[in-house]
């Protein structure tokens, strides 16, 4: 494949730049200790949008409670949520008196305080009765909405179900997370009450990390490999086409033809580029695929740059 060394040197530049691009946002996931891609979740919007929030980490037994649209009175909804919430502070205390076995006072002051925490979610979601029923019947509401003829077909349908999701989500998350800073106390009262750090890093390691978690942090990992691999040059082909498979997963979050969607115009042009350095034999060129091709084992990602080489040769005759 010929072409002039100038439109090489351009390819190898977009590589390099799109490389960056992938590595640093990988690096400064992995730098945040606070960042999630559960807001990125939680705005996903079309058909793909429930298996989206089907991740997102709940605080107790949130959908099977208040999220259920069933005839479940509210206040009967909310006290079983309450409970669920309650029943996962027992069930890490177990887990935790497991891995840091506990006097008899140790662990009665460890039960106080769960019965102190519980007493705080219960004083906390009194004052929200009202609230907790009135989402109780927009979550009926909405299972209404969904069944009716044409709500996945007539834009406008689509645009006022996507909107009443988020606005129920959005309130979800508000009430799990005021609901998780109980506990994130609780954990602290129970920290509080072993004898050294040793111990208590012990116990900290029976909070298993959540589904998301383990998401984000592959995710994470992946954008700084594809990124570090395209600037280096190395298997070029194969990791273009990993960033095209993970911009696809951005871009099926907000089909442009959803109402209501966010523009996704930067996924889409960084898309075509990775393509065009995935498809052009000279995408990985001035890379370490140019130097390894003749001991490559896979052959199909870095082979074809030894014909770009051979043309950049001719170029340059």
């Amino acid at each position: 494949m010929r072409l002039p060394l100038l439109a090489v040197a351009a390819l190898a530049l977009l590589r390099i730049v799109c490389g960056l691009h992938f590595f640093l946002e990988g690096l400064s996931h992995l730098r945040d200790p606070d960042w999630s891609s559960a807001g990125f979740r939680r705005a996903a919007v079309g058909p793909l949008a429930d298996l989206y929030r089907s991740s997102l980490p709940q605080t107790g037994d949130w959908s099977a409670t208040m999220k259920a649209a069933n005839d479940r009175a509210a206040p009967e909804a909310a006290a079983a949520w309450q409970e669920s919430v309650v029943a996962s502070w027992k069930n890490l205390l177990d887990a935790r008196v497991k891995r840091v076995p506990l006097a008899a006072d140790a662990r009665a002051a460890a039960d106080a305080s769960l019965q102190a925490a519980r007493e705080d979610l219960a004083a906390y979601c009194k004052p929200l009765d009202d609230d907790f029923a009135d989402y109780r019947l927009q979550v009926r509401r909405l299972a209404g909405m969904q069944r009716k003829p044409g709500a996945a077909e007539i834009p406008f349908e689509r645009e006022r179900l996507a909107k009443k999701q988020r606005e129920l989500a959005g309130q979800a998350a508000g009430w799990m997370k005021d609901a998780a800073a109980i506990g994130q106390k609780l954990l602290g009262a129970w920290d509080a009450q072993l004898p050294d750090d040793a111990a208590r890093n012990r116990a900290a390691a029976a909070l298993e990390p959540s589904m998301l978690w383990k998401a984000d942090r592959f995710v994470s990992w992946s954008l700084m490999t594809i990124g570090a691999c395209l600037v280096l040059g190395l298997l070029t082909k194969f990791n273009a086409l990993g960033g095209v498979c993970f911009l696809a997963s951005v871009l099926a979050s907000q089909p442009f033809w959803v109402p209501g969607a966010q523009a996704t115009y930067d996924q889409w042009v960084e898309v075509a580029a990775l393509l065009v350095i995935a498809a052009v034999p000279l995408g990985g060129w001035s890379g370490l695929d140019y130097f390894l091709t003749r001991w490559c084992p896979l052959s199909g990602c870095c082979g074809s740059n030894s014909r770009g080489r051979s043309s950049v040769q001719t170029q340059l005759r």
